[in-house]
């Protein structure tokens, strides 16, 4: 395996291929150039991002989609609301270990109505597809576990009902396929 830059994540392509790129370059290319954000702003707001993946997450290899989302959100609590929706794919994607990681000590009472609201958002974009990735981690994560057991199997399976709940409850007028792996 070659190890990557610093700076750098490798992005995962459609058909599955990873390509080493920097951080700040794709940050630069997803936001464009709106007046109202400064360059040193995108900069900083790419780097935050890149050590939360990097640092906080243990991750090196990130979707577009992914990495465009966590840096709207960084960008949004630094006080700049830019959109970044044509950036991202029409297929929505999500990695469930990060919204397990911002339930905190709450677990599963603040996971479940992250999941909703995540679900709404991904939604509100009309996608033909949403995809929920990291199913296994999440839920080892959320229980503690090591080792794959029944309850982590429990909680497996009523993520997904949850999910497809959710789907049901929030119908549009568009259809929209739900991947969970």
């Amino acid at each position: 395996m070659i190890l990557l830059r610093p700076d750098c994540l490798a992005f995962e392509r459609p058909d599955g291929e990873s390509v080493p790129c920097s951080a700040e370059a794709v940050a630069i290319e997803v936001v464009g150039s709106p007046a109202e954000v400064e360059p040193e702003l995108v900069r900083q707001a790419a780097a935050a991002v890149l050590h939360f993946f990097r640092a906080d997450l243990g991750r090196t290899v990130v979707s577009v989609g992914e990495f465009s989302v966590a840096l709207q959100k960084a960008l949004q609590g630094l006080g700049v609301d830019v959109d970044l929706v044509g950036a991202m794919p029409a297929d929505t994607e999500t990695d469930l270990g990060l919204l397990a990681g911002h339930a905190g000590t709450g677990l599963e009472l603040e996971f479940f109505p992250r999941l909703r609201d995540e679900l709404r958002r991904m939604l509100h974009r009309s996608p033909g597809m949403i995809r929920f990735r990291g199913l296994r981690g999440c839920v080892k994560q959320l229980l503690g576990a090591r080792r794959w057991s029944g309850r982590c199997q429990a909680l497996n399976d009523q993520i997904v009902d949850y999910l497809r709940h959710c789907l049901n409850a929030e119908a549009t007028a568009s259809p929209c396929a739900l991947v969970v792996r």
